[in-house]
């Protein structure tokens, strides 16, 4: 039987890439809504690890006998003071659009020459065990920050996020140059290996 294991997303996208990694290790990962379970903590970490911390924390009180994973990711600017970082869900405002969010960022960069606008996409996944232990782990994309928006796929911001090595933004690789570049499959790639280690 699979070992279930509750990603604590509402992100179908997140749950998918999840489940396709850890199939290889019998493990079937499953949705809190699935799950039923409803926890809202307050993510007031410092630090992604913190932030994700909290969340799998949160659904391991309400559940027993399963793996909780959560995780918490970012954009650092690094022109920007490494901003929006932590905050970059709640830039400008939780309910603000990406496209708003995109736009002011590229307008605080104006004239900001390439080599100045580096960038990176950070990711960390933390997973509570049954057993009360508890692992993080942490991927990232380097790029940069382009012009304007461009491409239609992916989200948030991933429009302005340019790979040089691919020549274009996240938002414009396919889904399969996308998970094999993603910070967050970087993440889930390395929990697998730590959950390996921990059977």
């Amino acid at each position: 039987m699979a070992q279930k294991v509750i990603f604590a997303t509402g992100n179908a996208g997140k749950i998918r890439e999840a489940g396709e990694i850890l199939a290889e290790l019998g493990m079937e990962v499953v949705s809190m809504k699935e799950a039923k379970v409803v926890a809202e903590p307050e993510e007031n970490g410092k630090t992604y690890a913190e932030n994700a911390l909290i969340k799998a924390r949160a659904v391991a009180a309400l559940t027993e006998g399963v793996i909780v994973l959560a995780d918490d990711s970012g954009l650092e600017i690094d022109y920007l003071n490494n901003e929006p970082g932590i905050y970059s869900a709640r830039y400008l405002g939780e309910d603000t659009s990406y496209k708003v969010k995109n736009n002011n960022l590229i307008e605080r960069l104006e004239g900001v020459e390439d080599a100045k606008r580096t960038a990176r996409f950070m990711c960390a996944i933390a997973a509570v065990l049954p057993d009360g232990r508890e692992l993080t782990t942490l991927g990232v994309v380097e790029g940069r920050i382009g012009y304007e928006e461009k491409g239609e796929g992916g989200f948030g911001y991933d429009p302005i996020f340019y790979l040089p090595e691919f020549g274009k933004t996240t938002a414009e690789l396919s889904e399969e140059e996308k998970n094999a570049i993603s910070h967050r499959g970087r993440a889930l790639r390395a929990m697998a290996e730590e959950l390996k280690k921990c059977r």
